[in-house]
Parts: structure tokens; C-alpha cells; sequence
């Protein structure tokens, strides 16, 4: 009799968006909840005020970090700049869970996908700028109410693009634009270090999606909000499933990775050898 093996769905954390406006986590999270889930995966929330040992230990069951938006901003001493008088205030404890999931997923080769603020987060971790003041030709805070605010233009030889041409939601390989929603006031300037501009505001030149550089690792950050689409919206529902797919595939090289390390052990025992910290895979 054939055994059936339980499909596991990929844990995905998620900071709750802001420590100071609980009104716009109770709005906010379900959204990324159910998006998440919808394509697959298990949200697992982590908690602001956390402690950073905490942070971690559920960094480590995690197989991919989704870093949602907040009405802060990235204290601009974080990249070396000047106050503009309408930046908001930052919020350290949100931004000290996002380091530590980054740290964790940089190290650990995790998918990432960070939405508007988190897009800016990814970005200031990765040593990258933002631009505090964006221009007035294109209207960015047009707010959750607007489901599509302006266009963006896709890059078409990135993740990014080939993941929603996958989805059917993109023509071929010409320059792709795509409608999107909108309400954010700040986006990245110099992009950090390891990350690429995949998509613009075709109007403005605003950047509007950032991806990793390396092939092995998933990273994608969007300025605008899939999660509030997601039920209707095509595109934004590929968003969900391509990084929840990509959780997946690194929860199943993770798994298979342990059972090849067992095996090694199992095979070797025998022989009396004596390995090392680093052969037996400890000290990673």
C-alpha cells in the first residue's frame, strides 16, 4: 500500500507592520494573511516587541520572509541623509525585526518579498538610499482606495518579469506595463548593495520593484500593495504564488539536504572515521 506524504506548506513571517498604529495592523495584516495562504503558505506572525532571541528562533522555522508596508518611514540617518520635513516617524522595533528575518534569510538563502515599505527596508539594509520626496507629475499616495494609480514599466529580462509572464499576465519579451495600485510618498534612490530596479514608474522614473542579483536567492521588494488585490487581481495573486512556490522549493531542498546528511552519516558510522565540526555540518 502506497503511503501518502503530507504536503507541508512553507511558513512564511511576517512583522507586524507597525508597533505604534494598531488601526493599521488590524487592517493590514489579514490582508498579507490571507494572501499568503491563498497561495499556499502558513503565515507565522512575529510579534514587534519581541525579544531578539525570540525573533531568531522563529526566523529559524521560517522558509521565507514576507516584509509588509507601514505607515513609517526609514529614519533617514539609517542612509546618511537629512530629515525632509514630511518624512514620518520611523519605528524601531518594526525595523529591528526586519534586519534580523534579513539577516536570517541573507544567511539561510530564504526568499524575501517586501512590499512598499518593506521594498524600502530591503533596500536601506542593503546599504541602498531613499529618495524622500518624490515628484509631483505622478499622484503615489493616491491611497487604498484605487486599484490602479498608475503604470509601471517591467524589466522584462528579470524574475519579476518572467514571473508574471509565467502567470500569463505579461506579453512576451517587448517592455511590459502593468497597472498598479499606489500609496506611498518615499522609494528607493541608490539601490543597495546585491539589488537591481526591475520596474519604473514610466511617468516619474520612480522605482517601483527591486530584485536580488543572485540567481540563487529570491528576492523581490514591490512598491506598491498585491496584497489588497490579490482576491481579483491576477498579477498580484502571482506575486503571492511565485514567492510562496519559491518558500516552498527551499523548504524541499532544505528537507532534502538533512536526509543527505543522514545518510553520509549513516553510511560512514561503520567505518570508525572521525569527522570534523564542519563535515558533520555543525557551525554553519
Amino acid at each position: 500500500m502506497t503511503q501518502l506524504v503530507p504536503i507541508v506548506k512553507p511558513r512564511i513571517a511576517i512583522p507586524i507592520p507597525n508597533s505604534r498604529r494598531p488601526d493599521y495592523t488590524a487592517r493590514a495584516l489579514p490582508q498579507y494573511e490571507r494572501a499568503v495562504r491563498n497561495a499556499g503558505g502558513e503565515p507565522v506572525i512575529i510579534p514587534v516587541a519581541a525579544s531578539n532571541a525570540e525573533i531568531a528562533q522563529a526566523a529559524k522555522h521560517c522558509d521565507g520572509v514576507l516584509l509588509p508596508g507601514s505607515p513609517a518611514d526609514i529614519d533617514p540617518e539609517k542612509y546618511g541623509a537629512e530629515r525632509h520635513a514630511d518624512t514620518a516617524a520611523s519605528d524601531p522595533l518594526r525595523d529591528n525585526v526586519d534586519e534580523l528575518l534579513l539577516q536570517d534569510a541573507y544567511n539561510m538563502r530564504k526568499p524575501v518579498f517586501g512590499i512598499c515599505y518593506g521594498l524600502q527596508s530591503l533596500n536601506v539594509w542593503r546599504t541602498g538610499t531613499l529618495d524622500q520626496e518624490l515628484p509631483a507629475i505622478v499622484k503615489h499616495e493616491a491611497g487604498s482606495r484605487v486599484d490602479q494609480a498608475h503604470r509601471v514599466q517591467i524589466e522584462p529580462e528579470s524574475r519579476l518579469g518572467a514571473l508574471l509572464r509565467h502567470a500569463g499576465v505579461l506579453p512576451g519579451k517587448s517592455p511590459s506595463v502593468l497597472p498598479v495600485n499606489s500609496t506611498h510618498h518615499q522609494a528607493a534612490a541608490v539601490v543597495g548593495d546585491g539589488l537591481r530596479a526591475v520596474a519604473w514608474c514610466p511617468d516619474d522614473g520612480v522605482k517601483e520593484a527591486l530584485e536580488g542579483t543572485s540567481a540563487d536567492h529570491y528576492v523581490i521588494g514591490v512598491q506598491w500593495h498585491p496584497e489588497r488585490t490579490a482576491d481579483k487581481d491576477e498579477a498580484s495573486r502571482a506575486l503571492f504564488e511565485g514567492f510562496v512556490q519559491a518558500a516552498a522549493e527551499w523548504h524541499a531542498q532544505l528537507e532534502k539536504r538533512q536526509r543527505d546528511f543522514e545518510s553520509s552519516g549513516a553510511t560512514q558510522a561503520p567505518q570508525g572515521r572521525i569527522r570534523s565540526r564542519s563535515a558533520s555540518g555543525k557551525g554553519k
